[in-house]
């Protein structure tokens, strides 16, 4: 039964937020009757919400439930002071995420009118080898967590990545990853890690700037100097 309603609940994202009773059976492949047995008990516990129309969307229940989470309430009280640092200073979107499941998972993201293009969405994923997001975090991550990564993802990764351990060596040695035109053709992504005590990601901080954008080395420093200020706000 947790099966049916964890896949009921993954059905829904950033390209459907609203689903019909049908389909919402079809993408969670759970039998339609049951579909609806636990479509009225997910609402009256606050899980799904039904429009008058009959759509279905996520409830906001579970908006709250995420929410005490500690550990993301924590990083993102941390970050959010810096965070509006840099979205002044650099006059573009700036974004927090983690390595979740192997995909960048965004937390927190504050936007900037006229700002240019930006794929992250709060509590949306991207994937590790198109951003410099997943980069960053994969170059600081524990040794067991990178080779594991790359044993399920490393076709794809050295696709995109022929020189991969170069890399991954490089961004450690620079403190940061900015990559061009991976998602979209006229930004460069930023990334820089927020480290633990060990030396290992937590978390990652960044900006996506116009390609070409001579703010990119100015936006590099903010975002380093940031990543030790959320460091240290949380006792690392």
């Amino acid at each position: 039964m947790l099966d049916r309603l964890v896949r009921i609940l993954d059905a829904f994202d950033a390209q459907n937020p609203t689903l019909t009773v049908n389909a919402l059976s079809r993408r969670a492949d759970v039998p339609r009757a049951t579909t609806y047995r636990l479509l009225d008990e997910m609402v009256s516990h606050g899980l799904l919400a039904r429009d008058a129309d009959g759509q279905v969307r996520l409830g906001l229940r579970l908006w709250e439930l995420a929410n005490r989470s500690a550990s993301t309430l924590d990083l993102r009280q941390a970050a959010l002071p810096f965070m509006e640092d840099i979205n002044q200073l650099v006059g573009q979107n700036t974004q927090l995420a983690v390595l979740h499941e192997d995909d960048v998972l965004v937390i927190e993201r504050l936007s900037r009118p006229g700002s240019v293009v930006n794929q992250a969405n709060v509590a949306g994923r991207m994937p590790v080898h198109l951003t410099s997001m997943g980069m960053a975090l994969l170059a600081f991550s524990p040794t067991h967590v990178l080779e594991g990564y790359l044993q399920r993802h490393g076709k794809i990764m050295h696709t995109h990545h022929p020189r991969l351990r170069h890399e991954l060596a490089d961004i450690r040695r620079t403190g940061f990853a900015t990559f061009d035109g991976f998602i979209d053709e006229e930004t460069t992504g930023a990334a820089v890690p927020i480290l633990d005590t060990q030396g290992y990601a937590l978390a990652v901080l960044s900006v996506v700037v116009p390609r070409g954008s001579d703010t990119l080395p100015a936006a590099a420093m903010a975002l380093r100097t940031a990543a030790r200020g959320i460091s240290r706000a949380l006792g690392n």
